[in-house]
């Protein structure tokens, strides 16, 4: 069974913040690396009983389209996936699950439902 939406982009929102933060180990990646460079930061996080190893993609179409640092594969023992930032649609500008569009909208609603439901503080500072 996959992951949940809401872990994987847990796990993708994780990896980015700390590798923007250097805050992760660097690897030096065989392809596409000639200089043999350390760029490559790794995240192993473990989420609802799950071992997930999480890095940017290291593939040519990554490269090709200028994506290393936006295309994150998510590894878990079972199976492996791409979050991606949505380019075109009702999910543009968004963090996707490639393949799996419809439960991220479903996710986004369901969020924002909740957040617009929750008590505003302001209203009750007085």
């Amino acid at each position: 069974m996959d992951p949940a939406i809401a872990t994987l982009l847990e796990v993708d929102r994780e990896y980015r913040d700390k590798a923007a933060a250097g805050r992760l180990q660097r690897i030096a990646p065989r392809r596409f690396n000639p200089d043999h460079i350390a760029w490559l930061p790794v995240l192993h996080a473990r989420r609802d009983g799950r071992h997930f190893t999480a890095l940017f993609s290291n593939t040519g179409q990554a490269h090709q389209l200028h994506r290393t640092h936006d295309w994150v594969v998510i590894f878990y023992e079972d199976g492996q996936c791409t979050v991606v930032t949505e380019y075109r649609g009702a999910l543009k500008g968004m963090r996707v699950v490639r393949g799996r569009e419809p439960e991220c909208l479903r996710h986004y609603r369901s969020s924002l439902r909740e957040a617009s439901l929750e008590p505003s503080l302001s209203a009750s500072d007085g």
